[in-house]
């Protein structure tokens, strides 16, 4: 019986910028969700009459032509305030030339559609109230805002939900082993662990193939997102090029974690990804013989994927209900494990992180 193994490292930018910083690096991958944005809800202003709280004291409609995003917030969690004012002076966006209260007072403004406040590039100005005449006081100009780019209908330039982020993986190294008994060879593929000590990645004790996944997590993780809501993220590692891939690309490993993320902008620790067995043995091959025959090519990548619902009621998906790939990143070639100092491999590591 004869047993071997290898594991792989992440390349964290001389091998994957162009698919590791999708936004700054121009990549193809497109770096957001999905290509609808929040569903309008229907209001008319014919219909609208006094005693509506969608109706303001001058008869107009606050929210005509631009309703504030539905909700579909976690049970229990409040749905945010409707704002008041009126239809030319909402009371949410002090914007220039409407009514303030002290000269000299800052105030955020957005002049934009409120479905796009905050996502993606999008962001709120500064505005100063100024004194207008003897007794008047408004506000002045909205310095600073970043509204949507024209014609921009993906990506962070258009600035709908899940457009913007990230998702930082501690451990992306996966194990492969080839094993011989009798004359007979097989391959198979395995999830790393950490190990609590000195928090470097750990592959199983070599041997035939287990029956099940480790018992031990894969990973820790953390997600940073511009939008609130339940999602389904998983890391899959294929054989292929992530300049490059295609639908008969094999899965090598997978691990999957749902979540409820819940403060806009801010790193939230996210559900652990578990441990995972390899399914395709044939696909472990193939990594295996290009990690040990040809040790400057890379075997292969990872594929950061993710479906969902926002609090805003955002389908995230890829538009056909289907998981959406939102980023990839290149593995090192096996050469790395032992020669840090080569150009192409100073930037490896078992960590990853993609950028949305």
């Amino acid at each position: 019986m004869n047993v071997s193994s290898k594991n792989a490292l992440v390349g964290l930018c001389a091998l994957a910028c162009t698919a590791f910083v999708v936004v700054a690096c121009g990549s193809s991958d497109e770096s957001k969700f999905g290509d609808q944005g929040p569903p309008l809800a229907d209001f008319e202003e014919s219909g609208a009459k006094l005693g509506d709280p969608n109706v303001t004291p001058d008869g107009g409609d606050v929210y005509a032509n631009d309703p504030p995003p539905q909700w579909c917030g976690p049970a229990g969690q409040p749905e945010p305030p409707k704002p008041g004012g009126t239809q030319e002076c909402p009371d949410d966006k002090n914007k220039p030339g409407c009514a303030c209260k002290t000269a000299g007072e800052t105030a955020a403004c957005w002049t934009g559609l409120r479905a796009n406040r905050g996502l993606g590039v999008c962001k709120d100005g500064q505005t100063t109230c100024k004194q207008v005449g003897e007794t008047g006081l408004v506000w002045g100009d909205c310095v600073g805002e970043v509204l949507p780019t024209s014609g921009a209908t993906k990506g962070p330039d258009a600035c709908q939900c899940f457009s913007a982020g990230q998702w930082k993986i501690a451990n992306l190294v996966p194990c492969y082993y080839e094993y011989t008994n009798n004359g007979a060879q097989s391959f198979w593929s395995i999830s790393s662990h950490i190990d609590s000590g000195n928090g470097n990645a750990v592959c199983p004790a070599a041997g035939p193939k287990p029956g099940a996944a480790p018992a031990e997590d894969w990973s820790t993780s953390t997600l940073k997102a511009d939008c609130a809501g339940t999602f389904h993220i998983c890391y899959r590692i294929k054989v292929g090029d992530s300049a490059n891939p295609s639908p008969s690309d094999c899965i090598v490993g997978e691990a999957c974690t749902d979540g409820d993320y819940t403060t806009p902008g801010a790193e939230q620790p996210w559900p652990n990804l578990k441990g995972w067995l390899g399914k395709d043995d044939a696909c472990a091959q193939k990594w295996y013989g290009i990690m040990t025959t040809q040790p400057d090519k890379s075997p292969g990548y990872g594929e950061m994927v993710v479906k969902g619902k926002s609090v805003r009621c955002d389908v995230i998906d890829d538009g056909a209900g289907n998981d959406f790939v939102f980023n990839r990143l290149q593995y090192c070639p096996s050469k790395c494990q032992t020669n840090n100092t080569d150009p192409v491999c100073v930037e490896c590591g078992q960590k990853g992180q993609g950028e949305f």
